[in-house]
């Protein structure tokens, strides 16, 4: 079987193939190297079943190009930063919701199965209790919006046309090959801050909770769905089931309360006092998940970016 994966050489992408080729499929990845980067899919150049193309989802006669023979596409290509859909909406209702429309549409004159990688950003995020994919949606930003559009739209090619169609909602998902820059994630932000010898920084009182889901286990639940004949329809979070409070995680990163401070928020209006996902449907649809703890993953990543840290200075080392 043949799977085009969007977006593949970004965070969540890389491990969907590095998923599918261990699983013995053959992959094809369509990236434009805007988030994604080329580190992040270097270990697979030299496997037979893998294969890269550098290309734009807006690009209609490439998409026709490398559809070709394939059976599912895993879309995660996205433009994905808040505050720049904030700033520039344009650009994400052209890539999120256009280019979508695009993988649709060539999806269809195949009959290719479209699996969506879409976001917990589109729900109602004012909430106290665990989000099911019954809560009420209320996209804040033109990213949400536009990824929400992009959902309704792969929707209603399932409901028009019969296409086969899943929309997958990860929750916080953190893990190796995250960038830990400010546009990565709170915990491989943190993991940076204490290998720099830096203070942790935590925007408020740090009472504001998130559901952390491990990378692999969100490739694992995005693989699973993508597989999964009665998952064809659907919209199916995935998450862990716990949340945790930033400052409980800030501690549980350093292991010092004092290597913590509290700073103002520059956007306290847009702050997510609680996030934590209701995967019951995925349990029960898809099989048993999540595997790998909070602490073991926090291990993991450290080590990762640990490594990336050392090699780096080693790079610069080398050439002076």
């Amino acid at each position: 079987m043949n799977v085009l994966v969007t977006g593949g050489s970004g965070f969540i992408g890389r491990w969907v193939v590095k998923k599918l080729l261990d699983a013995g499929y053959k992959v094809c990845v369509l990236d434009d190297l805007t988030n994604g980067r080329p580190e992040n899919i270097a270990e697979f150049k030299d496997n037979p079943d893998f294969e890269f193309v550098l290309g734009d989802i807006r690009d209609k006669n490439l998409l026709r190009e490398v559809f070709t023979d394939i059976d599912i596409c895993i879309h995660a290509a996205a433009a994905i930063n808040v505050q720049e859909s904030i700033d520039d909406p344009q650009r994400h209702y052209d890539v999120n919701v256009n280019g979508t429309f695009n993988i649709l549409e060539t999806a269809r004159k195949g009959d290719v199965k479209i699996v969506l990688i879409g976001t917990c950003m589109v729900y109602d995020l004012t909430a106290s209790k665990a989000i099911s994919e019954e809560h009420p949606l209320n996209p804040k930003s033109p990213y949400a919006g536009s990824k929400l559009a992009a959902e309704n739209l792969a929707l209603s090619y399932f409901h028009a046309y019969g296409l086969p169609v899943v929309i997958t909602r990860p929750f916080n998902t953190y893990g190796p090959y995250q960038k830990s820059d400010m546009e990565g994630g709170v915990v491989s932000i943190f993991i940076r801050s204490l290998l720099d010898g830096e203070t942790l920084k935590i925007f408020g009182d740090g009472t504001q909770t998130r559901d952390l889901l491990f990378v692999e286990d969100c490739a694992e639940f995005i693989v699973k769905a993508a597989f999964i004949e009665k998952a064809v329809g659907e919209v199916i979070n995935g998450g862990s089931g716990k949340d945790i409070a930033i400052k409980d995680l800030a501690v549980l990163v350093c292991k010092d309360a004092e290597r913590i401070r509290h700073i103002e928020h520059h956007h306290p209006q847009s702050e997510i006092p609680k996030l934590l996902c209701d995967y019951t449907k995925a349990k029960e649809m898809l099989g048993g998940m999540p595997k790998i703890s909070l602490v073991e993953g926090i291990k993991l990543t450290e080590k990762w970016i640990e490594n990336q840290k050392y090699e780096y200075e080693l790079h610069v080392e080398g050439t002076r």
